[in-house]
């Protein structure tokens, strides 16, 4: 999996990586939910005190993109899946998506902890195995943040432990979506806002 550049997206200052063609199969397949996402992540900023803020429930960094996307009718999505094999019926449970649209699942890791990429990937393999999806995305810190985090003393509460991009990319090259392409977006010093 290497770096991509996606001019909707690098000229924005995202770090890009993609999997197995997602952004070709969005383009061509989705051009509205790429224009969506287009549009959503140029609009997107990550402010000060959306950082600094306590802890407990969804971050407003989420609530954040959620609305944007929510504004476009991507809804958090869940999906009950079952596999029947001849008279029997096998209940299938997958984890419901952050954001969903026409077969496209989007799901914002920000301040959790890593193994949740674990469960995304998986979740998106299943869902592309069943036909459900078409393309996971997941948008996420980049690794150049942690200087603004540190700046601001809030590197013990995102520290290592948690969804960094660097932590993603290995699990994707090691086959955790397995044939799902993935499309992975990190939020960088670009998206950053110095606000009160």
């Amino acid at each position: 999996m290497q770096q991509s550049h996606v001019p909707e997206f690098s000229e924005l200052g995202y770090e890009v990586y993609e999997w197995r063609h997602a952004s070709a199969i969005l383009r061509s397949d989705f051009p509205h939910e790429w224009q969506d996402l287009a549009a959503v992540m140029a609009e997107f900023k990550v402010y000060k005190s959306h950082i600094t803020v306590g802890g407990g429930g969804k971050t407003e960094v989420a609530k954040r993109l959620d609305s944007l996307l929510a504004a476009r009718g991507w809804l958090e999505t869940k999906f009950e899946t079952q596999i029947k094999v001849d008279e029997n019926v096998y209940e299938s449970p997958t984890h419901k998506v952050d954001c969903f649209k026409n077969r496209i699942a989007l799901e914002l890791e920000w301040s959790n902890k890593d193994p949740f990429f674990d469960r995304d990937l998986n979740n998106f393999r299943l869902l592309f195995d069943l036909r459900a999806i078409s393309v996971g995305i997941i948008v996420t810190k980049s690794n150049v943040l942690r200087p603004i985090f540190e700046g601001l003393g809030v590197w013990q509460k995102y520290g290592t432990s948690t969804t960094w991009i660097n932590k993603l990319i290995p699990r994707i090259e090691g086959g955790g979506g397995g044939g799902c392409p993935v499309l992975v977006l990190g939020i960088t010093d670009n998206q950053y806002v110095d606000n009160l």
